[in-house]
């Protein structure tokens, strides 16, 4: 085996091993005392009155999904704005073809009706 490997072998064992005692450590001195309410699924004090996994409107998780691809695609904007003189015209082209792309995505998803909230 490679002598350079040794101290990296020996670096993950000792962190193993630390996190491992740490972990034993807590829950040795951590208080456990478990009883009725503090095992129940809420301790406000309010019983549940059904199940957790109820059903949602579809409409929730779209409307979630498309302000995640609408706001990650606004990300991209950061590094061109930061090299902006660099780039110079080439770049503004790019951006706007990313725009436009942007653009045209958002109408067709208010056209079809995706970001209406009721």
């Amino acid at each position: 085996m490679p002598q350079g490997y040794v101290l990296l072998f020996l670096f993950m064992a000792i962190a193993l091993a630390f996190v491992l005692a740490l972990l034993l450590l807590a829950k040795i001195l951590r208080p456990s005392s478990p009883f009725e309410t503090k095992l129940e699924a809420y301790e406000c004090g309010i019983k549940a009155v059904s199940d957790a996994r109820g059903r949602y409107a579809v409409r929730y998780y779209i409307i979630a999904i498309l302000f995640v691809i609408f706001d990650v695609e606004t990300i991209f904007l950061f590094p061109w704005a930061v090299r902006y003189k660099v780039l110079g015209w080439f770049g503004v082209a790019e951006v706007a073809v990313f725009l436009g792309i942007l653009i045209v995505g958002y109408i067709w998803a208010y056209k079809k009706g995706a970001l209406e909230w009721v």
